[in-house]
């Protein structure tokens, strides 16, 4: 059996679910590696358990993500696209209904700030803000997320690392200008983040929706729990 079959019969086992895996070479041989999806919605999304990952790259030489498309042609949706050039690997999508493929390879693409979808890890609330800022000017750091989105709601990383991003929090008496970040509370703690793009506009993505600018109006108002501004701005 080829590779193909291999990622095929997975991805009929799936269905309706996204299955996901690895192609790797593996003593001179393409081979396909399974994986875990940990996505909580995994009719539409997929996230490679990093420790399925891990062992491809022990086993072999990783040289794409397969994935699979149960109710879509295999063409790459712009989550993919963003996805794939994240990856910097060539992406491979097959279509388990009528057993078409479809493929892409990292492009340069440019993901629009405002409209793009939620994708943990790659198209992100923090990937929003960090692409805002280096379209200023500025690069501050990313990290190292949790394997899932879940992991980081119990435990966010925001509140104990904006500092070392070159952030300090705002006085009482100091008013927002543009340019600031925003840490916001949901269910108690920061697990989200956006920037003040104009006067009382944030820009945010909120997990499962589409980017977006949206008023700072009395809800984000009262789930703000830092005001932050960079060095870059002082």
């Amino acid at each position: 059996m080829s590779w193909r079959d291999d990622a095929l019969a997975h991805a009929v086992e799936e269905t309706p679910k996204e299955s996901c895996g690895l192609l790797i070479i593996q003593k001179g041989l393409e081979r396909y590696w399974r994986c875990r999806n940990l996505s909580q919605e995994p009719n539409d999304l997929f996230i490679i358990d990093p420790a399925d990952w891990a062992e491809a790259e022990d086993a072999g030489e990783v040289i794409a993500v397969v994935h699979s498309h149960p109710n879509t042609p295999p063409q790459p949706s712009q989550a993919d696209l963003i996805a794939c050039d994240a990856s910097g690997l060539r992406w491979e999508i097959v279509n388990p209904q009528f057993e078409t493929w479809g493929s892409c390879e990292p492009s340069g693409y440019k993901v629009p700030l405002i409209g793009r979808p939620w994708i943990w890890n790659v198209t992100d609330c923090w990937t929003l803000v960090r692409d805002w800022y280096s379209q200023q000017g500025t690069e501050l750091p990313d990290w190292e997320r949790p394997a899932t989105p879940e992991e980081f709601e119990e435990t966010p990383m925001f509140d104990g690392l904006w500092a070392e991003a070159g952030f300090r929090e705002l006085a009482e008496d100091e008013p927002l200008e543009v340019g600031d970040a925003l840490l916001f509370e949901f269910k108690g703690k920061l697990s989200h983040v956006g920037v003040l793009v104009e006067p009382q506009m944030v820009l945010h993505h909120h997990r499962g929706r589409l980017s977006s600018r949206d008023p700072y109006g009395q809800l984000l108002l009262k789930s703000t729990g830092r005001r932050l501004r960079h060095a870059s701005q002082d």
